[in-house]
This record gives structure tokens, sequence and C-alpha cells, in this order.
């Protein structure tokens, strides 16, 4: 079985670190270098990078950001936002990134699934999936950064993009996102009890504990966050080491000692 998988989220505006709280992201919080060498030397399995900004300014600038950072970024980098050709695809892989994740272009084109899955491996299509509950209180697939409704059921479409080509989903709540209160772990759990594909847990964590819980009980494979690493000191090295000493099987950084076992005293025996 793979081992479960600790990954921080940097969300850029134009380039800036930003903070977001149900898909409005206000607060200017770093830039992406910076986040990026801090997450480096503290222990996370990939990173994500979401491109959420409203206009799109130059594209070549975002091109230059994904190329910066994937120079200081030594493990995998999954690059979102914005992306609906072929062309962006390559575009961003020969830029350094070693996943794409799709969310507009896939709803309101499937077939590009396939299509991208083909050309570029379906370990290399990640396709983000944001959830919120409407009026009826059901849960319902939103695309354009959260703005548009589908009908689309998020288990129904998550069981078919697996079957179009995906390689992985990652599953926001936007109702939880920002909120601190941890994940949506009815939705998390539904969505990766549907799929055999990984699922990446996203919006909601205010601490430790709720990545505990969205991979004991949401099932997910993978738990990611974004506002709490940049506001807690040695957040992601800490995050990891509760993992641990929780009994999730994680990667264990090299410079890490899992705690030796305690032999009880005599009189705890007897």
């Amino acid at each position: 079985m793979l081992k479960h998988r600790l990954i921080p989220s940097i969300i850029l505006d134009n380039g800036n670190v930003v903070q977001s709280v149900n898909f409005k992201h206000t607060n200017v919080i770093g830039n992406a270098i910076t986040a990026v060498d801090f997450f480096n030397s503290w222990a996370v399995d990939e990173i994500i990078i979401l491109d959420v900004s409203k206009i799109l300014n130059d594209r070549n600038n975002f091109y230059n950001i994904i190329r910066g950072l994937s120079k200081r970024c030594f493990v995998p980098l999954t690059v979102g936002g914005w992306i609906k050709t072929e062309q962006e695809i390559n575009n961003l892989l020969r830029c350094g990134a070693d996943k794409i994740s799709i969310n507009t272009i896939a709803v309101e084109n499937p077939e590009a699934i396939t299509k991208f899955s083909e050309i570029f491996g379906s370990q290399c299509i990640v396709i983000s999936l944001d959830v919120k509950k409407n009026e009826k209180n059901q849960y319902e697939v939103f695309i354009d950064r959260g703005a548009k409704p589908t009908g689309l059921d998020p288990v129904e479409w998550a069981i078919k993009a697996e079957k179009l080509g995906a390689g992985e989903i990652l599953l926001t709540s936007i109702d939880h996102e920002g909120t601190r209160n941890g994940y949506d772990l009815e939705l998390v759990r539904k969505v990766c009890e549907s799929v055999t594909i990984p699922v990446i847990a996203f919006g909601g964590v205010g601490k430790w504990e709720h990545f505990v819980d969205g991979i004991r009980l949401g099932k997910a494979n993978a738990v990611s966050a974004a506002n709490i690493f940049h506001y807690t000191e040695h957040s992601t090295f800490n995050a990891k080491q509760f993992l641990i000493q929780n009994g999730i099987d994680v990667n264990i950084p090299k410079f890490y000692q899992v705690p030796t076992p305690r032999k009880p005293k005599y009189n705890e025996i007897f």
C-alpha cells in the first residue's frame, strides 16, 4: 500500500501568495519562492501551485514563476489554474511541472481528460473537484473558480473522470475551505470510496488532527492545506511528526528519529 502524502498548496494571485477563505482570495501573505524554500526544508511529499488570478496578465509571467519554482523544488510539483489546452500543459511541463490540475475544461469538455492523459500520461492529469452544497443541501460540482454550478454530483463526476483517464483527484470543499473547521469528511469519504485513483483532500484544516481525520475517517490517500502552513512555525515538519505519532504511514524524513516505544515499568504491568 502506498504511503499517505502530506502536500502543502500555494495559492497564487498574479504571483502573490494569498490567503483563501471559501474561494475568496484577499490577503497577500508572502511570495512563492519563500514558501517553496520553506517547504523544501520541512519534509513535504509534494507541492501544489494553484493560480486563482481573476485577470490573466501576461501568461509568460506565470510560466516564469513556475520555471523559477521548479528549479528550487525538490519534490513533485503540481500546477493548476486557467489550464485549458494541450499547449498550456506542454508549456508548464517544460517549465518544470510534474503534474497538471484541470477543472473547468474537464467539465466543459470531458473528452479532454482522455486526450490529455493519452498524450502526457494519466499520472500527469489531476482533476480538481471543487464542491459545495447547493440550495437543496446537496453536494454539487462547481467550476470557474467556484463561481459556476454544473449540476454534477461529485461522486458521479469522480467516477466518470477516472474512467476517462484521470490519474488523481484534488478534492476541495468550497464550504470548508479556509474555515479551519476540518475537512468535509462526509464528502471526502464518499468520493474516496467511489474511485480507485488517489484522492487528495483539501479545504478546512485548522489543526494537525484534521490531517489524521482526513486519512482515517475520510479515507483520503493524501492530505493538503494552504493557510495553516503559512502561519505555523515549522509547520510541515510538525504536521508530519504528528501523523507519524498517530500511526499514519507516511514517508519519514531522513533527519527524523522515530520515537522508541517506552518499556513499561514493573508496577505498570502487575
